[in-house]
């Protein structure tokens, strides 16, 4: 009697025809890449946060001359499973802490799967107008949930940079497209708006990155210091990002200042909210990113704190045809693709023509759990980054570098009774983090607060829970202490 395998293999062999294959081994293969998927989910905890190898090493595994024959798929999907996906960083491990992590949703995943399979190129209407709807109706949520008017658009993106690179055009063909360009941003703004505005060529030395107070918030006297100067020695300034939940802190800049001066002095004012926008649907998330809703263009990632796979940007814009006004450029190639009326082709709205279908997946989910489950996961998040906190005050090893905003806790190691130097300081902290990557099940990642070296937890994984976050901060303390007495 031939084992599973071999009777799936034998399907391949025999019903395989030049690309195509035959219905029963195609379910036979998917069924086995679910079981796979759902055996690394179910056994995660137990893992590393992390898993990786040097370069040399995976040469030496996968780089070999593609076969002339196909070998059988289901082979190809073990060796896949095996060799390669987990050879890398687990973010949605419950005690990943490092960068911005995110767990997504299993509905999420399943639509990214159908919404392969389906192979739907959603650039216009006339390609794709039921995913084009569906698109337009999770803008709707997005909308309502930022409190942006009914006049605001936009589109999904592949993240945060992409989302950036369009409200900069956006911003740059809103102010008629002057020479001599400024833009203005926080110390602490992502380098994804540093590169964005690069891209629509302004000169870097124009970028001005303005400086930031005790709490990483943008200051706003240097702001209009900054804005005030250029505009004297013959520059046109056109748009301010402002942060709202900066990468290394969570810090959330003015909003409502930034606002304020904004529409005052005629520039567009751009929120990076990708890591924090979506703490919007709770209570405190609104409280706290009050002014938000007065931005020109909002930039969130639903593949971060709205748990969503990747790739789930978005860029909503107040004013949605200002897009349009930058993005829409007729092609005779496509001239049938202008088709009825009343309806956007979201290729005139960004920069992608081919566009993969992003909306399934959030539509799924969110109709799936429904919202009451995503404030709840979003939360969590904000609940145990301010018990971290509070473990770390009244911890006599470790001391609070930032505050907990959103979902990020920034500290060090610094024993009270040690008083080492700066410099000792530094070794001892990088020390702990190396030994939490190497020796520990969790993952945490450093930054420099103005200069100083810092350890960094973000927590806002769904499945992540208290004892993630104490037994880490245990492993840091111990770590600490260790290495103070070395």
């Amino acid at each position: 009697m031939p084992s599973d395998t071999e009777s799936i293999a034998g399907d391949f062999d025999t019903e395989q025809n030049g690309l195509r294959m035959a219905p029963g081994a195609m379910l036979d293969l998917a069924r086995r890449a679910a079981e796979l998927i759902v055996e690394r989910i179910e056994s995660l905890a137990e893992e590393g946060a992390w898993d990786g190898e040097f370069r040399q090493e995976l040469v030496d595994q996968l780089l070999e001359d593609p076969p002339e024959s196909g070998l059988p798929a289901l082979q190809v999907i073990e060796r896949a499973a095996r060799d390669i996906l987990p050879v890398a960083a687990r973010i949605d491990h419950p005690r990943f802490f490092g960068f911005i992590p995110s767990s997504p949703t299993w509905p999420g995943v399943v639509a990214d799967f159908m919404a392969a399979g389906y192979h739907v190129n959603q650039c216009t209407w006339l390609t794709s107008s039921g995913p084009s709807q569906l698109e337009l109706v999770v803008l709707e949520w997005f909308r309502r949930w930022v409190g942006y008017p009914e006049s605001a658009g936009g589109l999904l993106t592949s993240g945060g940079s992409a989302a950036s690179l369009d409200a900069f055009v956006a911003a740059r063909e809103a102010a008629g497209h002057p020479s001599r360009v400024t833009v203005y941003m926080g110390d602490q703004s992502h380098s994804a708006q540093v590169r964005a505005a690069r891209i629509i060529g302004i000169r870097p030395e124009c970028i001005r990155r303005v400086a930031s107070d005790r709490r990483f918030r943008l200051e706003m006297e240097s702001l209009r210091r900054a804005v005030d100067a250029d505009r004297a020695a013959g520059f046109n300034p056109i748009a301010v990002c402002a942060n709202a939940g900066a990468g290394s802190t969570g810090a959330i800049d003015p909003l409502v200042e930034m606002a304020d001066y904004c529409k005052v002095e005629g520039l567009w004012l751009h929120v990076d909210a990708a890591y924090g926008g979506f703490a919007v649907i709770t209570e405190r998330g609104r409280e706290l990113l009050r002014g938000m809703e007065r931005a020109d263009s909002i930039g969130l990632d639903a593949h971060k704190w709205f748990f969503q796979p990747y790739e789930a940007g978005c860029l909503l814009v107040k004013d949605a045809t200002t897009l349009e006004t930058a993005f829409r450029i007729p092609h005779d190639m496509l001239q049938d693709t202008i088709w009825g009326a009343n309806h956007p082709n979201f290729s005139d709205r960004g920069l992608q023509l081919s566009r993969s279908v992003r909306a399934l997946k959030i539509w799924v989910s969110v109709r799936t759990f429904g919202m009451d489950a995503f404030r709840q996961a979003v939360s969590q998040g904000m609940e145990l980054a301010a018990r971290a906190e509070e473990y770390i005050e009244a911890s006599p090893v470790l001391e609070v570098m930032n505050p907990a905003s959103l979902g990020i806790v920034c500290f060090r190691v610094n024993p009270a009774d040690a008083n080492p130097d700066a410099g000792s300081l530094q070794e001892i902290n990088r020390t702990v983090l190396a030994r939490i990557f190497w020796e520990d099940r969790a993952f945490i990642s450093s930054t420099l607060l103005h200069g100083t070296f810092s350890l960094r937890m973000c927590i806002v994984n769904y499945t992540t829970t208290w004892d993630d976050v104490r037994e880490t901060l245990e492993a840091a303390e111990r770590f600490g202490s260790e290495a103070v007495s070395d």
